[in-house]
């Protein structure tokens, strides 16, 4: 990926919303979103693959990981003979490890400049990993973007879909349920990633190459004048909550180098991402119900609750529970005071 956009528990209707552009050589054979799995490996993938060097820029799996990856642009420190970043999101992908762990390992690996974000629903947890910083941070609820420089760097195009992506998901939270949801939202962030405004001159980034390459490179769909290089796909994933169950979409756009019609390939994914896990709890059945409605989704609170029915009110005999997991991400430990 070039550019990429994230909103992680920002809406509780649609809770893993995300839209990105892959930028890349046409020359370089390329096949569109699917399962597959690498070799010596069980692991089923979701994703496009680039068929040159092998791996891929954006995939997922059944059990809960998510893994985006960015090129870092710096030509100073480009080496040639450095091994491919495709094949970092494999490696997450199917390894067990635990973040830090596995930014051990791959830090060490050589590759060129990269960001990648990696997620483990199973766990609650999204990182950002850049190998521009000593360890992985960890994401909180929130929008995030990102190009081929550090997370929520100020460019023009990172702000601007940030900002697109974030009123998009906004305005498709407010609408009535029964309107088509992820459907509609899809559409307009595809839209949003066709945007070939160019930024102006004075708020080009300094990565070390041109201003006019900088400038080229600036829009959120790019082509060179050579027609050799661009933008080769968009896509864009949507998590939508319905009653008590996850429905993800996957929508790919692939992009011919010259004329021709746009090709898109969709996944439907039921009860993804898994909910994390939590401890079991004691408690009393003599309780009362309250009920909150949400200031960002028009679903109440009372309605993605597992329900109870057929208890006795007035009973009063501890049981244990499994407590409500409303969110994809694990609420951050809070750190002990100092002194």
């Amino acid at each position: 990926m070039c550019l990429a956009a994230l909103a992680l528990d920002h809406s509780r209707r649609f809770p893993l919303v995300l839209a990105a552009n892959r930028d890349e050589f046409f020359e370089r054979s390329t096949a569109r979103l699917g399962w597959w799995t690498r070799p010596g490996s069980d692991t089923e993938i979701l994703s496009g693959r680039d068929l040159s060097a092998g791996g891929t820029w954006f995939g997922l799996t059944a059990a809960g990981r998510l893994g985006l990856l960015t090129n870092i642009r710096d030509p100073s420190r480009q080496d040639p003979q450095a091994p491919t970043r495709g094949a970092i999101i494999p490696d997450w992908l199917t390894t067990t490890a635990s973040p830090d762990r596995f930014w051990v390992r791959t830090a060490l690996t050589g590759h060129n400049g990269f960001n990648l974000i990696a997620a483990d629903f199973a766990r609650g947890d999204c990182w950002w990993l850049s190998s521009a910083r000593a360890s992985p941070t960890r994401l909180e609820g929130g929008v995030f973007a990102l190009s081929n420089g550090h997370l929520d760097e100020p460019w023009p195009k990172v702000l601007r879909l940030k900002q697109q992506l974030s009123d998009a998901v906004l305005q498709a939270t407010a609408t009535a349920t029964a309107a088509p949801g992820a459907d509609a939202l899809a559409q307009t962030l595809l839209n949003a990633l066709t945007d070939t405004t160019l930024a102006r001159d004075e708020e080009l980034p300094s990565t070390g190459v041109s201003q006019e390459l900088e400038r080229m490179l600036s829009p959120a769909f790019i082509r060179t004048p050579d027609g050799r290089y661009g933008t080769r796909c968009s896509t864009v994933l949507i998590t939508e909550r319905m009653g008590r169950h996850l429905i993800t979409q996957v929508y790919e756009r692939s992009y011919p180098a010259g004329p021709g019609l746009a090709l898109m390939r969709r996944a439907t994914l039921k009860d993804w991402p898994p909910r994390y896990q939590t401890e079991p709890v004691l408690a009393s059945d003599h309780r009362s119900r309250v009920s909150l409605g949400s200031v960002v989704s028009p679903v109440s609170d009372a309605a993605l609750d597992e329900h109870d029915s057929g208890t006795d009110a007035s009973a009063a005999s501890p049981r244990v529970i499994q407590p409500r997991v409303r969110s994809l991400l694990k609420p951050a430990r809070p750190r002990a005071p100092k002194g």
